[in-house]
């Protein structure tokens, strides 16, 4: 490991998704296991941004490219960029292998390098909650946006568990102990849990990553409108039969959302 006196928690951000990259295609929620969960991502996309039509997109945190190549499905000019070449190396793979004409390179959510008003789209799927300057991202990804441009955020609250969501794991978690149904396999390797746990209680949305606030935190920065959009039950339908019957109830409970913010036109 670098100097801990240099090694940031963005260092370690990078470092632990890094790490993450070698098996994150095969977890449900990360990579597309069936033709119901992409038809029900292209529904989620094409009612807030629309079709692509050659307008340019950008995907911020692409990791291993699962939602660029959705918007290369619906007909987006896309750019993915990510800070972990491990994951990145995995996209270009992936889109090779498909024939898509996706450019991936390395990149920072909060200084993205690109010109102003570059985008008609940007898109991201579960990075906010990650973010450690989210205003610095926000005015960043208002920047790159061409006026009348849009952002479309796929995220959650991952910290905040309601009553009957603990209550279904805490029975999970009984029935597995005494054998009574199988273990399921945890969405990270065990062995990365405490470096999750430490990231996580240092990030800005330690407590949390609500809608209400991350949506008035855009509105903020100066994104109008801003709307909110809970409905993800398509999408969550056709990922639980990849889970076990309890983790699905779980997850189906969990506080996730998209969120749409327009750059004013001018």
């Amino acid at each position: 490991m670098a100097d801990s006196a240099n090694f940031t928690l963005r260092d370690e951000i990078k470092a632990y998704w890094s790490e993450r990259a070698a098996t994150f295609d095969q977890s449900p929620g990360h990579e597309i296991f069936s033709e119901e969960e992409r038809a029900a991502w292209h529904a989620l996309i094409g009612r807030h941004l629309g079709r692509g039509d050659g307008r340019k997109a950008l995907d911020l945190a692409s990791g291993t490219g699962v939602i660029s190549h959705l918007m290369d499905d619906l007909g987006y000019q896309v750019t993915g960029i990510d800070w972990s070449e491990a994951m990145l190396e995995r996209a270009r793979a992936k889109a090779a292998s498909r024939g898509r004409a996706i450019r991936f390179h390395v990149g920072d959510a909060e200084n993205t390098l690109e010109a102003d008003d570059s985008y008609d789209v940007i898109i991201t799927r579960h990075l906010v909650w990650t973010l450690v300057d989210p205003e610095a991202c926000f005015a960043e990804w208002l920047r790159v946006l061409k006026p009348g441009g849009k952002l479309l955020i796929i995220d959650g609250d991952f910290v905040n568990t309601g009553l009957a969501e603990r209550l279904i794991k805490r029975l999970a978690t009984f029935l597995e102990r005494t054998n009574l149904i199988k273990t399921q396999a945890p969405h990270a390797p065990a062995t990365m849990a405490s470096m999750h746990e430490s990231i996580l209680s240092r990030v800005h949305f330690s407590g949390g990553a609500r809608v209400e606030a991350v949506s008035r935190m855009l509105k903020v920065t100066g994104f109008s409108p801003v709307t909110a959009d809970t409905n993800l039950r398509k999408i969550h339908k056709a990922q639980s039969q990849y889970f076990g019957f309890f983790k699905a109830i779980a997850r189906g409970l969990q506080h996730r959302y998209a969120i749409i913010a327009q750059k004013p036109a001018e």
